[in-house]
């Protein structure tokens, strides 16, 4: 099962000064907006989203179709796709993707911890 690219997505209270702390550790930003409260960075392969004010907690976050530089990728597994085998497998879901739409769509689980798990297809 490829879940497509990985990151981490950080709920802020300030997304100034966490982007500030962040580019002190070598990350620079390379999507979001901060005037819409989101800015996603990058050191080398690893990649954090910062977001204020648009959830709880922090979350661990899949793209499919999507490689680590947010380019397309050529064959990927459609959200829909993965929703159903998780659901064969009997993962719980908070939120789901509409199973008779294509392309963008995203859905929510929780591991046993309570971590959510986004996983968010944009195109």
């Amino acid at each position: 099962m490829d879940l497509g690219a990985f990151s981490v997505s950080l709920s802020v209270r300030d997304i100034e000064a966490s982007r500030a702390f962040y580019e002190k550790l070598g990350f620079t930003a390379f999507g979001g907006d901060p005037a819409q409260n989101w800015l996603i960075l990058r050191n080398g392969d690893h990649v954090i989203g910062l977001f204020q004010g648009m959830f709880e907690k922090n979350m661990l976050t899949f793209n499919p179709r999507w490689d680590q530089n947010a380019a397309s990728v050529g064959s990927y597994t459609d959200v829909r796709e993965l929703q159903r085998e998780l659901k064969a497998r009997g993962v719980e879901f908070l939120t789901e993707a509409d199973e008779s739409g294509s392309g963008p769509g995203s859905f929510l689980v929780l591991d046993p911890d309570g971590n959510p798990v986004l996983v968010d297809q944009h195109v």
